[in-house]
This record gives structure tokens, C-alpha cells and sequence, in this order.
């Protein structure tokens, strides 16, 4: 029988503030400076964890030789970038109405804690989370279940009473191997990621709101 989530576990980059398109499109730029390509499926391999792709390694000698000049610019133009950002269309709503509901909500990515708070306390979101599963939290990152684990556990819930909301592959193995349901939201850079095709997806984002997202969950599950 569908039953309805007691939590919302949501992982950050891509999913509440797309960090991941303004990031490769500059790095791409970084690229075009040398003459070179830096393809998507190149880049994809590494979104949603760590250290699984190296950006640097396709460019020149004597770009990496002055790496830190080159990579103090790159940040501060995406940062500049992320700034400007705005939040996924309908997110905010859908972690509103969660909260109204009654669902807990927490937070499980890869990325550091000082990275997801500087983000979500800028669009005034950090409140709404009960606690937050970061990559200082734990020994391995996403597509280890690590993160889903432990913030299920920090809520005091086991992993298959939590609904994960993810854009990527390495995120949603993550949150498949905890136990948890899951709803895949792409963005541009990882809409043509090879999700298996069993995982419920939202394709056009958040604009169903919270029903929109509980409705696809439950679906699959029937």
C-alpha cells in the first residue's frame, strides 16, 4: 500500500539552487580560453559527489602550473554567478508547505557545510531544516549511502520512511542504497545522466508543488 513520507530529505546543489549549470559554464569558458572542449558527460561523472572527475587534468601544463591564480578567478566569477542565482522555480514552496504538513525535512550532500549554509541562509531557507548531513559529517561521500543514512538516523527515522529529492545519478544510487524512496528532479547539466528508468522523475521541476512531488513517489511505489 502507498503511504506518505514522514521526512523529505533533499540533497542541495542542483536540487534547491542550481550551483551545477552556472559551474559548468564556466568551466567550459575556462576551457574555450585553451582551445579546448570540456564535455558534459565528462562532467557529469562528477556531480553529486567528489573526486571523481578532475577538471584540471584536461588543461595545460602551464595552466595548472599557476593553478591557484586561475582557480581564485574561476571561483570568483562563479560565486559572482551564484549570487545572482535564484532558487529553483517552486522549491521554496514545496519546503514551505512541508514544514506546514508536518513532514521533516533534512538535508544530505556531498558538499561542505560552510558551502550549503552560506547558500541557504542567503535565501533564507536554513531554518526550515532540522539538520544537516554534510560531507564533514561522514567518511564517504555520495553515491555512498552514507549521507542518507545518517540523516535519517538524525531524525530519528529509518531511511524507508524518508522520501530523498535528488538531481543526479551519484545522488540517487546514494539514497537508493539507504533504503529511501526517491524522486529524481534534474536540471540542465543532469537531465541526460542515465538514470534507471524505475525512478520516478519530475521533468518539468517543482511546479506540481508538494502534491506534485508526493503524487510521482506514490505512484511509483503502487
Amino acid at each position: 500500500m502507498s503511504r506518505l513520507p514522514r521526512a523529505l530529505l533533499f540533497d542541495f546543489d542542483g536540487t534547491i539552487l542550481d550551483t551545477e549549470t552556472p559551474e559548468f559554464t564556466h568551466w567550459q569558458a575556462l576551457y574555450g580560453e585553451h582551445g579546448l572542449e570540456l564535455s558534459l558527460e565528462e562532467w557529469q561523472r562528477g556531480i553529486g559527489t567528489w573526486d571523481a572527475f578532475d577538471p584540471w587534468a584536461g588543461l595545460p601544463g602551464h595552466v595548472q602550473a599557476d593553478r591557484e591564480r586561475v582557480h581564485a578567478g574561476l571561483r570568483e566569477r562563479i560565486h559572482t554567478a551564484l549570487a545572482e542565482q535564484e532558487l529553483r522555480p517552486g522549491v521554496r514552496g514545496v519546503l514551505e508547505e512541508a514544514r506546514r504538513r508536518g513532514l521533516r525535512l533534512a538535508l544530505a550532500t556531498s558538499s561542505d557545510r560552510a558551502w550549503v549554509t552560506r547558500w541557504l541562509s542567503a535565501h533564507g531557507l536554513l531554518d526550515l531544516f532540522e539538520t544537516l548531513a554534510t560531507r564533514d559529517d561522514v567518511r564517504r561521500v555520495k553515491p555512498d549511502p552514507e549521507l542518507y543514512v545518517l540523516a535519517a538516523e538524525r531524525l530519528g527515522l529509518a531511511a524507508a520512511d524518508c522520501l530523498a529529492v535528488e538531481d543526479s545519478l551519484n545522488g540517487g544510487l546514494a539514497a537508493v542504497a539507504a533504503g529511501c524512496r526517491l524522486v529524481v528532479v534534474p536540471n540542465d547539466v543532469t537531465r541526460t545522466q542515465p538514470f534507471p528508468l524505475e525512478w520516478p522523475r519530475l521533468e518539468e521541476g517543482y511546479v506540481g508543488g508538494l502534491d506534485g512531488l508526493l503524487d510521482v513517489a506514490l505512484r511509483a511505489d503502487r
